[in-house]
């Protein structure tokens, strides 16, 4: 399992740091999306397992290409979310940033991650879902280690007994997962869910 865990790690991350950085930037602006809302849709509709022969013509067999087929598939759900979530930004809260000077990194700082990061994990949120099933799909080509390839094996060998458990260990792989992320995200987008709870009461109560 840690050879398979390390690797979805690596290309998680990899696909939140270009996510959310290109994200950023074509959210940002009118120009860039105009010209790269063609191409990503395009991109986004061709399934990852089908760049799978492709990433191993240029990456090799080797981790390099199971953490690329991983982030390839990661990094559409959290860059789309990122662009709208950027583009939701409150016009108020935006003119009031200009009106104090607020501009360049100090702006992007104060008020455009923090606007789009409930967008930017409900992206990653879904990249996580999707990095584990790439993670199998990448393990099950030439590879000699991870969850993916020891299912193959016990599949190939007849060990039905051993091949269920290698799917349990994803199942529960899956679920831990989940539980962490949403501690995590509990943590950091603890402002919003409280300012969700407060508007909710105060409707409640208005009502």
């Amino acid at each position: 399992m840690l050879p398979s865990v390390a690797r979805l790690a690596a290309g998680y991350a990899v696909a939140g740091v270009v996510g959310v950085t290109l994200g950023v930037g074509i959210g940002t602006s009118r120009r860039a999306r105009a010209l790269c809302e063609p191409a990503l849709e395009f991109l986004r509709a061709v399934p990852p397992p089908a760049l799978v022969p492709v990433i191993m013509l240029f990456a090799g067999i080797g981790d390099t290409m199971k953490i690329a087929v991983i982030a390839s598939g990661c990094v559409w759900p959290v860059l789309l979310n990122t662009v709208t979530g950027v583009r939701s930004v409150d016009r108020v809260a935006s003119d009031t940033a200009r009106s104090y000077g607020l501009t360049g990194a100090a702006r992007l700082r104060h008020l455009v991650l923090p606007a789009a990061s409930p967008q930017i994990f409900a992206g990653l949120r879904q990249a996580l879902s999707i990095g584990v099933i790439l993670m199998v799909i990448s393990e099950m080509y030439a590879s000699s280690s991870g969850l993916g390839f020891a299912v193959v094996e016990f599949q190939r060998s007849f060990a039905v007994p051993e091949m269920w458990t290698g799917i349990l260990v994803l199942g529960l792989l899956g679920v831990l997962l989940s539980v962490l992320f949403r501690i995590v995200e509990r943590r950091a987008l603890g402002w919003y869910h409280g300012s969700r709870g407060a508007r909710r009461k105060a409707g409640g109560g208005g009502a």
